[in-house]
């Protein structure tokens, strides 16, 4: 892999399947890793909150053998108080690594050029890396083979949908984008998705239609509707996407075992109804679960002993 992990651009095919075999090894054999990053110390920079990440890049660490340090949004006021470069100096001198989630990707893409250690991407406005490769980590425990799969996604065409379509693009995973017009995932992104699947078997559908998205899909994927710095917009957006909340009857447009997946937290009774999220197709928790899978992979990739 390269230095940082800021996007699923940054890794091949070939590292994608990779690091998704690394975590399922590592969440079968956990006692095999316990040690694996001892003496390590990754720093957490939080612009935003966060219940998953949090927890599972601290709790990852510790079970790997190392220590996280939280640093608060109040604690070093990037930008303001001091800005992404000399924050990076600083911290390389400390630790052996940093994850950051924040709102613009250029402040990650500026904190990974000032530094020498590995800059983890944990969430920017454009792109949620680790949150899709947990997802389809969770994809291949339950349908096994990526190839081949239909994944729909519906809502907002926002920083989850772009890291979806970057995976499936290398899973050869078939996608279906479902949103309002306006709301579409951005066209760089589009264009990027389809030029790394041209030869994977990667096919990618966008239409203002959730039903259209949602046929014959092995699973459905949605977020909130308004996500963190839109609260402003989340009346007007509750209008705008309800005809793309996730229910019953959306559901029965895919097949009959699809998945339901949510990257959480989920706003219960706007995109998803509780009969949905709760019902028995749901992996959302496992999706959750494999958060820390995951992102011990992507650390010992990037933290641990290199062969």
């Amino acid at each position: 892999m390269q230095k940082d992990f800021l996007s699923i651009r940054d890794l091949s095919i070939y590292e994608f399947g990779r690091l998704l075999d690394h975590a399922t090894e590592v969440k079968k054999h956990p006692d095999k890793y316990r040690k694996a990053l001892k003496h390590k110390i990754l720093a957490m920079i939080f612009q935003k909150p966060s219940l998953r990440t949090r927890m599972t890049f601290e709790a990852g660490m510790l079970q790997l053998g190392g220590e996280a340090i939280y640093l608060a949004p109040s604690d070093i006021q990037m930008g303001s108080r001091e800005g992404a470069y000399d924050i990076g100096k600083n911290l390389e001198r400390w630790v052996d690594g940093i994850m950051i989630r924040t709102f613009g990707h250029q402040i990650a893409v500026d904190l990974a050029a000032s530094t020498k250690i590995p800059v983890i991407n944990a969430l920017t406005d454009l792109s949620h890396p680790c949150q899709a490769m947990a997802d389809f980590l969770t994809l291949r425990e339950h349908k096994g083979s990526l190839a081949n799969l239909k994944l729909a996604y519906v809502g907002d065409g926002n920083n989850v949908c772009h890291s979806l379509m970057l995976a499936a693009a290398r899973g050869g995973t078939k996608m279906a984008v479902g949103t309002p017009t306006g709301y579409e995932p951005k066209p760089e992104i589009v264009r990027a998705a389809r030029e790394d699947g041209k030869d994977t078997g990667f096919a990618l559908t966008l239409t203002t239609s959730a039903e259209e998205a949602a046929s014959g899909a092995d699973a459905v994927y949605t977020d909130v509707w308004a996500s963190m710095g839109q609260e402003a917009e989340k009346e007007a957006r509750a209008r705008i996407f309800a005809p793309y909340q996730v229910n019953a009857r959306l559901m029965s447009h895919a097949k009959k075992d699809a998945l339901f997946m949510h990257c959480l937290p989920a706003h219960r009774g706007d995109e998803v109804t509780d009969e949905v999220i709760d019902s028995p197709n749901s992996v959302v928790y496992d999706g959750a679960e494999n958060r820390l899978h995951a992102q011990k992979a992507i650390l010992l990739a990037l933290m641990g002993k290199k062969d």
